[in-house]
């Protein structure tokens, strides 16, 4: 089997690229340029490919990402602080990101004769994200089987959609993820801001999983209050 990874160079996305080139079904990662306010993970998932051998590819569609605008990710509109399970996180979101990515993705696999695309959509995302449930990923390879059938048989792989980020914490270890060269933080600082939703989570989950985070953060503490780990 050949897998193409969706690779944002993010603690999530790069320890699902180990793990399928564990296993030599890893053929490419993919990334997107969607307009996010800040470019440097795609340094990340570059730094990726090239540590496991495999060819990157970035699209540019930031085109889109223009007109999907009115998210903190792609405005000019302040990163909330907090943890995911937040309604304030509900600013994140990119209208139908996932979906768009994926059908390039799954485009792109039936024209290199790619066996299946791997994202790392988890657990802790279901609670803000509607396009990283199982029932999206279900129907995305239902609508895919019609689109593609008679040309292509591209399945999508989604180890941890129902695992929480500790869980993805632990997996990346177990094959060696360097999670010192990724990047998570939606604020794009010179450090990790700690306080982000995807900071507080990050810290929470190598917390959680008993892994030891590399990270270095500008507010290495306000994780506690956040998750409630005041200890």
């Amino acid at each position: 089997m050949k897998v193409m990874v969706i690779c944002s160079g993010g603690m999530d996305s790069v320890a699902l690229a180990h793990r399928y080139a564990a296993t030599g079904a890893l053929h490419a990662l993919l990334s997107f340029n969607y307009g996010q306010r800040h470019a440097k993970e795609l340094d990340y998932a570059a730094a990726c490919a090239r540590r496991l051998d495999v060819p990157h590819h970035v699209i540019d569609i930031s085109a889109i990402g223009a007109a999907l605008g009115g998210s903190a990710l792609t405005d000019d509109i302040d990163v909330p602080d907090g943890h995911y399970a937040e309604e304030t996180m509900r600013i994140t979101v990119v209208p139908n990101r996932n979906a768009i990515m994926l059908a390039i993705a799954f485009g792109m696999a039936a024209a290199q004769k790619v066996d299946a695309v791997a994202t790392a959509v988890h657990g802790g995302d279901h609670f803000i994200y509607p396009d990283c449930r199982p029932d999206f990923i279900a129907a995305f390879q239902a609508m895919e089987d019609r689109a593609m059938d008679g040309y292509a048989d591209v399945r999508l792989l989604t180890p941890y959609v129902n695992g929480s980020k500790a869980d993805i914490a632990a997996d990346g270890a177990r094959h060696g993820t360097p999670f010192a060269e990724t990047w998570s933080c939606y604020k794009g600082g010179d450090l990790h801001c700690g306080r982000c939703g995807t900071c507080v989570e990050r810290r929470e989950a190598f917390h959680l999983a008993g892994v030891d985070d590399p990270t270095v953060y500008a507010d290495p503490e306000f994780w506690r209050g956040a998750t409630g780990n005041e200890e």
